[in-house]
């Protein structure tokens, strides 16, 4: 992956904000059809895995998982949604968010309040825990206690983080407000809300489909979708040469620009990705639509190297753990005993 220098992005990342300011601008038509090719999709494939499913189980299971593909898709949707950038008109975006919330599993105003603070906090040693992957430092864990570093090896294990984590989050943390429960009934109203509909699209799918549309087609959709959103979260931000600092030395449009990949995914996947992998625009400035975003790149070219890695790349990213404040990278826990040696 290329690190992230002055050499390959040489204008100041602030700076960035004013060029980046004319691609805000959303198509309500490309909006409305992004999301039609998207939605349509999924329910097609939903009927489909549902019939299939009394023939075969495995047909059911496959297709299911295809579709998970048009679920993440519909997340990212909801992600452009709670920025705003999705259409012009604010209400609009917010009621297709809350809606496909509901598809997801995910409280669409706790959520959009929490990555709004990952988006103000991002790479701020000072503010971590809401909206992000718990990181720590190379000597924070080693100040931990024997238990303490147990349990966070545990969290940071990859079938912790990509699975149990996702199956967690998305079926039993987004069932409350959590971290907001104490900063106003708005959040309540977004969780409580969207467990009710969510409550009764099941039991509607079960009344309908019988618990094989439950089991071989909501579960393996939705855990698809949840692992391999988990997955991109993490290697937008979770790479070697990203950018943490502290206090004064911490600033927003660095941290946007050197602190965020660019995911650089074959164009299939970027489709279904819906261009979120083009990540350090999108934190530079968060109101430009996806299907604006590879404009960004085809005209300033500069931007492609920075944080750039391929889907082989990102697979080291699973190893990094700790971030070392002396050599200013992401290490592994092996990496980081032998600068404790």
């Amino acid at each position: 992956m290329t690190k992230n220098t002055n050499d390959t992005a040489p204008m100041a990342a602030r700076d960035w904000v004013k060029i980046l300011a004319q691609y805000r601008e959303p198509s309500g038509l490309r909006s409305s059809f992004e999301l039609g090719v998207s939605f349509v999709p999924f329910v097609a494939l939903w009927v489909l895995a549902c019939w299939t499913a009394q023939y075969s189980y495995l047909g059911a299971f496959l297709i299911s998982a295809v579709n998970g593909g048009f679920l993440l898709r519909l997340f990212c949707i909801q992600h452009d949604c709670g920025h705003g950038s999705f259409f012009n008109n604010r209400n609009l975006s917010d009621w297709i968010g809350r809606a496909l919330g509901v598809v997801t599993l995910t409280p669409y105003d706790v959520w959009r309040r929490t990555h709004s603070l990952h988006h103000s906090h991002a790479g701020d040693l000072n503010h971590r825990g809401i909206g992000d992957i718990m990181t720590l430092t190379v000597a924070e864990y080693h100040q931990r206690t024997a238990f303490g570093r147990f349990l966070y090896r545990a969290y940071r294990h990859p079938l912790v983080m990509f699975g149990v984590g996702p199956t967690y989050l998305f079926f039993l943390e987004n069932r409350t407000p959590y971290p907001l429960s104490k900063q106003g009934k708005k959040y309540w109203i977004s969780a409580m809300g969207t467990n009710a509909a969510i409550a009764a699209a099941l039991g509607t799918i079960v009344y309908f489909g019988g618990l094989q549309a439950l089991f071989l087609v909501f579960l393996p959709t939705t855990l698809i979708a949840a692992s391999v959103g988990t997955w991109l979260f993490y290697v937008q931000h979770q790479f070697e040469a990203t950018h943490w600092d502290q206090g004064e030395e911490w600033q927003l449009h660095e941290a946007a620009l050197h602190g965020s990949s660019h995911f650089d995914l074959p164009p299939i996947l970027a489709w279904f990705t819906a261009n979120i992998g083009i990540h350090h625009v999108h934190h530079l400035y968060s109101r430009i639509p996806f299907y604006r975003l590879p404009q960004v790149l085809k005209d300033h070219e500069e931007l492609v190297e920075c944080s750039r890695m391929t889907l082989m790349q990102s697979f080291k990213c699973a190893s990094l753990d700790l971030w070392d404040e002396k050599s200013r990278t992401l290490v592994s826990f092996s990496k980081a005993r032998m600068l404790a040696a």
